[in-house]
């Protein structure tokens, strides 16, 4: 069916003008009626995050998400999009800044327009769901970026300084019938966050002290860090007790969440020329070293540490095996605890130290001790404790171990074959054939004795050894 292009073929259609707030309140509530997925590739909220959303949207609110770094949050103020209208008519008049419904315009170009032009000669033209959002982050962001300020080609063409004709409009009341978020909210300038509640308050617009009356229409998000939304002085009152509803984020609450979460958004290809097996215990590792650092005692816990994290270590421990598989024709590659070596390049920059804390150490100090932690933890889920005893015996007589990133799959086998209870012990964790996923197992068994203090470890160049 062909979209109405005049007033007259728009009043014809029966399309009913509405509110972005009850758009979204219509969309969201057929949505729920027809049980759809409301966030699709949203992990971990279905019970937490996503009920808290879904009453805010049916009670019209602006929304403020609280959260730390790396939980989605701005993943989800994006797919609020979804709920929108797929398009929506609006005057096509190349001078209006906004995008006025055709029914009720707010500008005064608009509204004049319509008083002196038959319906039938009045463009529609149509503004699709995915245009109809914008963002924009905090730091650096002026009063006339998101606000409007005083045109000053306009004023030297005549126009007066109090007149709607002389204003050149920011990003907000350009995204009037649309969503606005904005990012960071507490480093916002704070007459920046003045002219936001006087948006969120009277939905008008006040530029250089020039009231202009606007009734803007619009669903405004934020977002922020709980330890700076709450440090007084960062986000003035007022608008704090506009915003309607505060959707508190977490990062994944089990580590199989935070598994499921790493591959998707990682989209790694583990087909192609050197497909790639990663055994779980590996992914498993990765999600608790995000998981450790989080908790560490030299990381600072009010910044959080994202779930990019995790990612970009999945990333770089799976390119480190597919490279090892490239060099030495192994496939499949299957990454081993050594590839977690080249994880400094991927994580250094990712944690925000503790600076206040009194054992000072380096960012790769603090990386060593998060990733011995890491193996420890998981190891312990998969070992038994009284089978550690007899494999530390057969290390006291002497053994010497060598392992490394670009060591072949092969001689693992044969480094081995005089200490019959590693064999063991590697196979229960992934029962395989394969020499390659027997190696990365045999890594994971003498890295795990290693950070239970069963066995010490020297390193030269990329290759390990361990030993007594």
């Amino acid at each position: 069916m062909s979209r109405p292009t005049n007033l007259a073929e728009l009043r014809e259609s029966g399309w009913q003008s509405k509110t972005v707030k009850r758009e979204i309140y219509d969309n969201l509530m057929q949505a729920l009626q027809q049980g759809e997925e409301l966030f699709p590739g949203i992990v971990g909220y279905d019970d937490t995050v996503i009920p808290d959303i879904v009453l805010a949207l049916l009670s019209e609110h602006d929304m403020l998400f609280l959260g730390e770094k790396g939980q989605a949050k701005s993943r989800i103020m994006r797919q609020l999009v979804r709920f929108l209208d797929p398009e929506v008519p609006y005057l096509d008049l190349p001078e209006s800044p906004v995008h006025d419904d055709p029914y009720n315009p707010i500008t005064s170009i608009g509204r004049q327009f319509l008083a002196n032009t038959p319906d039938h000669e009045v463009p529609i033209a149509w503004w699709s769901r995915e245009d109809r959002y914008a963002e924009r982050l905090a730091p650096g962001t002026k009063f006339a970026d998101v606000i409007g300020e005083i045109d000053p080609a306009k004023l030297a063409h005549g126009e007066s300084m109090s007149a709607e004709s002389a204003l050149h409009f920011g990003l907000i009341p350009r995204m009037h019938r649309g969503i606005f978020a904005m990012n960071e909210l507490p480093e916002l300038d704070e007459l920046v966050q003045v002219g936001l509640f006087n948006i969120l308050e009277e939905r008008d617009v006040q530029i250089r002290g020039y009231p202009i009356r606007f009734d803007l229409d619009m669903l405004i998000l934020f977002s922020s860090n709980p330890s700076t939304f709450n440090r007084s002085g960062k986000v003035i009152p007022q608008l704090k007790d506009r915003i309607g509803s505060v959707i508190h984020t977490h990062y994944p609450r089990e580590r199989s969440l935070g598994i499921e979460i790493m591959e998707q958004e990682a989209s790694v290809d583990l087909e192609g020329d050197v497909p790639v097996v990663v055994p779980y215990f590996m992914r498993e590792i990765v999600e608790q070293i995000s998981i450790a650092a989080r908790a560490s005692k030299y990381v600072d816990h009010d910044s959080g540490v994202s779930a990019r994290f995790s990612i970009a270590n999945y990333r770089m421990m799976v390119a480190s095996a597919r490279r090892r598989g490239a060099v030495l024709n192994e496939k499949p590659a299957v990454p081993r605890i050594s590839d977690l070596g080249h994880l400094y390049s991927s994580s250094l920059g990712k944690l925000e130290l503790d600076l206040m804390g009194a054992n000072q150490m380096s960012e790769r100090q603090v990386l060593d001790s998060i990733i011995a932690q890491a193996i420890q933890e998981v190891f312990q889920e998969y070992i038994v404790e009284h089978g550690l005893a007899e494999i530390s015996e057969i290390f006291a007589q002497g053994i010497k171990i060598e392992v490394g990133d670009m060591l072949p799959s092969s001689q693992y086998a044969e480094r081995l074959q005089r200490v019959p209870p590693i064999w063991d012990k590697a196979f229960e964790v992934n029962a395989s054939g394969d020499e390659a996923v027997r190696a990365s197992c045999i890594e994971f068994i003498l890295a795990g004795l290693y950070a239970n203090s069963k066995i010490s470890r020297s390193q030269d160049h990329g290759r390990i050894t361990y030993e007594t």
